[in-house]
């Protein structure tokens, strides 16, 4: 990863062209724009196969991969040419990428392992970690792996998927659970890691994506402190793979307790920090649970930019102030990620322009689209992280403290996490959601 680069460097306006967020935000809406005028409805959509892995993309299917792949090549290589980086080794790169995120994506709609609740970003992880690890990969080929890049492009389109309208479903109770859930995660994880000696910066990222929404957040936290981008990639590993051992134990220890299904889908949706791995993780206990633990982490995807605005305001007024030129409000600006401006306004004009002009059904048509290529972004990006994470990096990282505070935040989550879910979807503080939520069976 880069180092971050300050907008005022490159002043206000020349920023819109040279900064890697706004350009995540302008690919973003170009995708968001295709998608609605229906230009992209060829996106190929991978089904579940058993024996023969050719059934999962069928003859439409695979027709339309190598388009996808010209057109995600042609909007990322703008960005990286425009910004004047090496285009020339990305192009030689990103057809490799593309063709090992094909590869993760077929793997996961093996029906059998898919039935494990691990989806395509947790194995394009462990793919790039095994490449990495065994093999030497060229430097032509890391060049490409520009996993800032397809998250931010990614977690643009997944604002338009977090509609209000969702939300008010169960989200008050949501967003309840977890504003609780945050204050206290947060605080105990950036007090043990500022304890045993981690930079505040680490410390924010590694609190964040615990607290919040694992890999969105520890990307949002990490740009609003300028923190060290290999502290940002350790913590996205981090958050990986404890999700792929929590995506099966999860369910089976509600399984085994007797748990309703709201309770546990609330406990998943609070705990586990990549959205495929709560979807996967309530899908295995349930149609309930799916749907509770999506609601849950959609409430928390909210608190993205929240949080990056309060971490950005403190460390522009507190924690990096320059005494000699005074306080600058215009500081927050810079710091402030501008992907999450492009979240926030996907979600907006989703939710208050396009679905009353469109109605709900239309919309959620044109969502299906934008979700395939989130999925194919978010693979790009975890096999990026992958391919420049080596397994001795994470213990030996800090020492290995980044890990134990990891872990003894992650644990402090699970037992917090419970006791919300049994307050706000138990029925205890509100007696009425358990049943409301059985009737939706």
């Amino acid at each position: 990863m880069a180092r971050w680069k300050m907008d005022e460097g490159d002043g206000i306006w020349s920023s819109l062209y040279r900064n890697e967020d706004w350009w995540a935000i302008w690919v973003g809406f170009i995708i968001l724009g295709l998608a609605l005028t229906r230009l992209i409805s060829w996106i190929p959509r991978l089904g579940g196969w058993t024996i023969n892995p050719l059934e999962a993309t069928g003859l439409a299917g695979a027709s339309g991969i190598i388009p996808l792949g010209l057109l995600l090549l042609t909007l990322t290589g703008l960005a990286i040419f425009v910004r004047g980086e090496d285009g020339r080794r990305f192009l030689m790169g990103f057809p490799i990428l593309f063709s090992a995120s094909l590869l993760v994506l077929i793997i996961s709609c093996q029906r059998s392992i898919r039935s494990w609740g691990l989806e395509s970003p947790l194995w394009a992880l462990i793919i790039g970690l095994l490449l990495n690890n065994l093999f030497k990969i060229p430097d032509w080929l890391r060049a490409a792996a520009r996993e800032e890049l397809f998250i931010k492009i990614g977690l643009v389109l997944l604002g338009a998927e977090v509609l209000f309208n969702d939300l008010l479903a169960a989200g008050v109770l949501g967003l309840f659970e977890v504003t609780i859930g945050l204050s206290i995660i947060w605080y105990f994880c950036y007090y043990l890691a500022t304890r045993l000696g981690l930079s505040r910066s680490f410390a924010s990222i590694l609190a964040s994506a615990t607290s919040i929404c694992g890999v969105s957040a520890a990307i949002a936290s990490g740009w609003a402190v300028r923190g060290d981008p290999k502290e940002v990639s350790h913590t996205i590993s981090l958050v990986l793979l404890f999700a792929i051992p929590m995506t099966i134990i999860m369910p089976a220890i509600g399984r085994v307790l007797g748990m309703p299904p709201a309770v546990v889908g609330a406990w998943i949706g609070g705990t586990i920090d990549t959205t495929p791995a709560v979807v996967a993780a309530g899908a295995i206990y349930g149609e309930v649970a799916m749907k509770v633990a999506s609601i849950v982490k959609m409430s928390q995807n909210i608190m993205i930019g929240l949080v990056a605005f309060t971490l950005a305001l403190y460390w522009a007024l507190r924690v990096e102030r320059r005494p000699e030129m005074g306080p600058r409000p215009i500081e927050i600006w810079f710091r402030f990620p501008k992907f999450v401006v492009g979240f926030m306004a996907a979600s907006l004009i989703f939710s208050f322009i396009l679905v009353p002009m469109m109605g709900y059904t239309s919309v959620r048509g044109v969502l299906s689209i934008i979700k395939e290529v989130r999925g194919w972004l978010f693979t790009l990006a975890f096999i990026s992280i992958g391919l420049k994470t080596r397994f001795g990096e994470l213990v030996r990282v800090g020492a290995g403290r980044p890990l134990l505070v990891f872990l003894a935040a992650s644990f402090a989550d699970l037992a917090l996490s419970l006791a919300s879910a049994y307050l706000f979807f138990g029925g205890i503080l509100f007696p009425t959601v358990g049943l409301l939520w059985d009737d939706r069976a």
